[in-house]
């Protein structure tokens, strides 16, 4: 990919930050949004496991027939990397492909523990920042990065004041 299509593609991403935002989160709009994903998925006929976790805890989680303990720790991965670098799973890979690198060259990031792949994306309070993530794993990275941007945006859009 050029240079160009990538800081295309990585402002559209910061984009999506800036926008996907909430005023509060509970327990309850984790469970909605949860099953929300769930069921666009069951939809198409395909499989992905869910997890949405606020400051450590996992408000929602669940692994549709089909998955496997592997799209666990996929999860267990990229969550790592939203919490670390503040930032969607998916531009985190993106900003590493854009110049070159592979997370294997950093031993700082070990690659065991972290996944700069789609499908994690900030739960970010307007105001405070990101304070956990949303993250599905199942379908190609950038099916699962959209997916979960989909969902997002159509709740805060039936849910302007949140």
């Amino acid at each position: 990919m050029e240079t160009e299509s990538y800081q295309e593609q990585l402002a559209e991403l910061q984009r999506q930050e800036e926008e996907i935002q909430f005023t509060r989160f509970s327990n309850a709009e984790a469970l909605e949004i949860g099953m929300r994903l769930v069921e666009e998925v069951k939809r198409t006929g395909k499989a992905i496991t869910v997890d949405i976790t606020r400051n450590g805890q996992c408000l929602f989680h669940h692994a549709m027939d089909g998955t496997s303990s592997n799209n666990a720790d996929w999860i267990r991965r990229k969550n790592n990397v939203v919490r670390r670098f503040g930032i969607s799973s998916y531009r985190f890979g993106t900003g590493l492909r854009s110049q070159g690198k592979r997370l294997e060259d950093n031993p700082a990031i070990p690659i065991i523990d972290y996944a700069p792949n789609g499908g994690a994306f900030p739960l970010i309070i307007r105001g405070v920042g990101v304070i956990g993530s949303v993250t599905v794993s199942g379908l190609p990275e950038k099916d699962d990065h959209e997916l979960v941007v989909r969902v997002l945006r159509a709740y805060l859009e039936q849910h302007p004041h949140n």
